[in-house]
């Protein structure tokens, strides 16, 4: 597992270049659970639900999201990164609302294909979700 703590990245909606926390890589010693204890003590939380009902944000342990804020000298950054059968990923964003916008298009794939509980009607893009589940849970608390 890597050790760093930040890198180099740029901002998905704004293209700046900022240093953000590291999403801990997977090791694969182990499953989701694994790697979901590998946050404990780091920027990251796992990000269990999404919109209005609290619905899967991913499929443990196979697809687990996950969330961070971190501030720079120009404000706050937003990410979001996901494990998904043992390979991460992560964005980072200037605008807390481009990364709602962006971990909601990801989670409706997860919804869409079946691969996680969602809402019984989806509409046919994520564009077209409701405005209440295009964010997080409200009975979130990380």
């Amino acid at each position: 597992m890597s050790t760093q703590t930040v890198t180099q990245t740029a901002t998905a909606d704004t293209a700046e270049r900022v240093t953000a926390p590291v999403l801990p890589a997977d090791d694969r010693a182990g499953d989701g659970y694994d790697w979901m204890d590998t946050l404990d003590g780091t920027a990251w939380s796992v990000l269990p639900n999404w919109g209005s009902e609290g619905w899967d944000a991913g499929c443990w342990p196979y697809i687990i999201f996950a969330v961070a804020r971190s501030r720079d000298v120009s404000g706050e950054l937003f990410g979001y990164g996901t494990c998904v059968e043992g390979d991460t990923s992560t964005c980072w964003f200037r605008s807390q609302g481009a990364c709602f916008e962006a971990i909601t298009a990801e989670v409706f794939l997860h919804w869409a294909s079946g691969r996680s509980d969602g809402p019984d009607s989806l509409p046919a893009t994520a564009a077209e979700l409701p405005d209440q589940d295009r964010r997080p849970y409200p009975g979130w608390t990380s």
